[in-house]
């Protein structure tokens, strides 16, 4: 073939380098022309065809492997392997955007652990009066729920979303976390757990659903874990916890055990 061109020139016409054509040629994806009388393989418009279809339909996303069947379809069955890339290729976009959402995310701490609901929620709490810690521990808790007790994690945030929407158990919920300065045996906080227990009692609302009160019963364990998160920390509040807990069971209301 003396007017045809080398590998190189073909590589260059089409926009890939030498090691993709041979790529290429090794896949069977384009046929390996043969050598001239000089020894030199001469591509010519037949190959440089070929080249071009492989080069278009890989840059599109098509995968290697797919491409050679497709080369050899027919109108019909190339249609429908086009539509099955884009198929593929757009679930594939969705999973890039979601990856990039979560960089984004990542650039304000344990956000990309949680969903924008659940940030609203501690969003909300410095503006009622809660200070960084407490906000953080919330924020633990509830990144702690999401993966131990996904099932019950909407109830827990619409519980969440009543306690902060209630003046009485805002205060109640301050105050038991300024009693970590109390002794552990002061009196107050007895009289503070019957007056938490009292207010469930009084907005059932804040004692979640009844499909969320199945979901964190079938999780006593994980319960367990997140309720004595930071108890090290906090040891007044885990006791306010427990000792309100046992008031609700007394009241009727079933609760995980601890």
């Amino acid at each position: 073939m003396r007017n045809g061109v080398t590998i190189g020139q073909a590589a260059a016409f089409v926009g890939v380098t030498v090691k993709t054509v041979r790529h290429y040629h090794k896949l069977g994806l384009v046929a390996e022309p043969e050598r001239d009388s000089s020894g030199y393989r001469r591509y010519g418009s037949d190959e440089l065809l070929q080249l071009v279809q492989v080069r278009t339909l890989a840059a599109a996303g098509v995968p290697l492997a797919e491409i050679g069947p497709m080369l050899d379809a027919d109108a019909t069955r190339f249609r429908a392997a086009l539509t099955d890339v884009e198929r593929q290729l757009t679930e594939h976009i969705d999973e890039l955007v979601a990856r990039r959402d979560t960089l984004h995310r990542l650039a304000d701490g344990d956000r990309a652990l949680l969903p924008d609901r659940a940030c609203a929620i501690l969003d909300r709490m410095p503006g009622l009066g809660f200070g960084p810690d407490y906000v953080a521990a919330q924020r633990e808790a509830l990144v702690l729920a999401r993966a131990l007790v996904p099932e019950g994690f909407e109830g827990f945030l619409t519980q969440l979303e009543h306690g902060l929407d209630d003046p009485e158990y805002i205060a109640l919920t301050k105050r038991g976390w300024e009693a970590e300065a109390w002794e552990p045996d002061d009196p107050r906080i007895d009289e503070l757990a019957t007056a938490m227990a009292d207010r469930y009692l009084a907005n059932p609302a804040l004692l979640g659903d009844h499909a969320s009160r199945q979901a964190w019963a079938k999780a006593s364990a994980q319960y367990k874990l997140i309720n004595n998160h930071r108890e090290d920390q906090a040891p007044v509040a885990a006791r306010l916890t427990a000792l309100t807990e046992t008031r609700l069971r007394s009241a009727g209301v079933p609760m995980p055990y601890r």
